[in-house]
């Protein structure tokens, strides 16, 4: 089932990716052609579905791991949470953010840009739209993804709105819409510092989480913590860089709580002798 599984995703994305070319190069296909690819594409998307559900079904996530990418599912994972995240966003719910719970947006620097950013890909939309009207088969492939891109930009908005930073209890929850999500216990945190930076540059320990290409708060670990990559690439880190719009509130937040932690965590005085 897994050797299934695998060849239809060879065969399915080449397929695919033969037929958007053909069509922006202007190639004129008849429409047999056309819907015969696709009956195949979507027939062999039907099997690769059903194959990847029995697969779940008689060894649960852990054979869907085996057989699908970790980069692949983390990319889809991601579309799929930028797409949720528009749903929260219009219902005005935030997402990890429990009773009790600290939430400290990032989004207000970027939110300008991004708007900007949907404006050109609508006007790109209505101007492809009047430039194509003449393929319809190639207008409604375009159609189809500048819409989606509308939404995806959109979307991605609205995942850094309805995930802030959350601070809790006992961990800092670092993010960064719905690419990042970086949890830091509070006793591995040495230090915390306001260090509005415009520049980053790689280096080893240190992870940079900028928005709107800047960051606000600087976090020096005791100990380091496991990051997580956009694909799944893994490192340990004991500096993390990241944005706030509001940072000198979690930076007075965030010291409140390192406090409240090293007074429980601190060992008790010895007791005297009694008279």
């Amino acid at each position: 089932m897994r050797r299934l599984v695998r060849g239809l995703a060879w065969v399915v994305v080449p397929l695919e990716l033969t037929l958007v070319v053909c069509l922006l190069a202007g190639a004129s296909l008849p429409t047999g052609v056309l819907m015969g690819v696709e009956a195949v594409a979507l027939t062999l998307l039907a099997v690769e579905g059903v194959a990847l559900a029995v697969v779940h079904r008689r060894g649960g996530r852990a054979a869907v791991r085996d057989v699908v990418p970790e980069p692949v599912r983390r990319i889809v994972g991601h579309e799929l949470r930028v797409l949720g995240s528009l749903a929260l966003w219009v219902t005005r719910r935030r997402h990890g953010v429990r009773e009790g719970d600290l939430a400290f947006g990032h989004a207000r620097d970027q939110a300008a840009m991004l708007y900007g950013f949907v404006f050109v890909c609508v006007v790109e939309t209505v101007g492809f739209a009047l430039l194509l009207r003449n393929w319809p088969t190639l207008h409604a492939v375009m159609l189809v993804v500048d819409v989606y891109t509308v939404v995806l930009m959109l979307g991605v908005h609205a995942a850094s709105v309805t995930r802030p930073h959350v601070l809790s209890a006992d961990a800092l929850r670092v993010r960064h819409g719905a690419h990042r999500d970086l949890r830091i216990p509070l006793d591995r945190i040495a230090a915390v510092r306001g260090e509005r930076r415009f520049t980053h540059e790689a280096a080893d320990g240190v992870l940079n989480i900028p928005v709107a290409a800047q960051t606000s708060l600087t976090l020096e670990l005791a100990e380091p913590v496991t990051a997580v990559a956009f694909l799944g690439r893994r490192r340990q880190v004991t500096t993390v860089r990241l944005h706030s719009d509001e940072p000198e509130k979690l930076r007075a937040a965030l010291k409140q709580a390192l406090d409240l932690t090293q007074a429980r965590t601190a060992p008790s005085p010895p007791r005297g002798r009694p008279a």
